[in-house]
């Protein structure tokens, strides 16, 4: 009887040992299709992007491109304007900082 039950019992693991086997590749599968699916979605969009890059730009979208580029440089020079202002404001201030010690050395040297 005993050797009985430990054959059932072998019998019953070994069903679920293959059932959970079973399940195992079906959820493979499953997520090979779901991952081949989002994939081919993706390819989608990246073609049509890959597409619209190198159709030739129309004469609109080529002035604003034009205008945007202008206004990148403007504002590129508008930032060497502002160093360069700050790098004679900082030589203004190195020369009032001499000249004022100096003038206050004459004036001791005549008290």
């Amino acid at each position: 009887m005993l050797s009985r039950l430990l054959k059932e019992h072998q019998a019953k693991q070994n069903e679920r040992k293959e059932l959970q086997e079973r399940r195992r590749r079906e959820a493979i599968a499953a997520a090979t299709c779901l991952t081949e699916a989002l994939v081919d979605h993706l390819n989608v969009g990246t073609c049509r992007c890959h597409t619209k890059q190198h159709t030739p730009l129309e004469p609109s979208d080529k002035q604003q491109l034009h205008a945007l580029c202008h206004t990148q440089t403007l504002v590129l020079e508008i930032g060497d304007v502002e160093n360069w202002a700050r790098s004679i404001e900082m030589d203004m201030r190195t020369i009032a900082t001499a000249l004022e010690y100096v003038h206050k050395g004459q004036l001791q040297a005549t008290s």
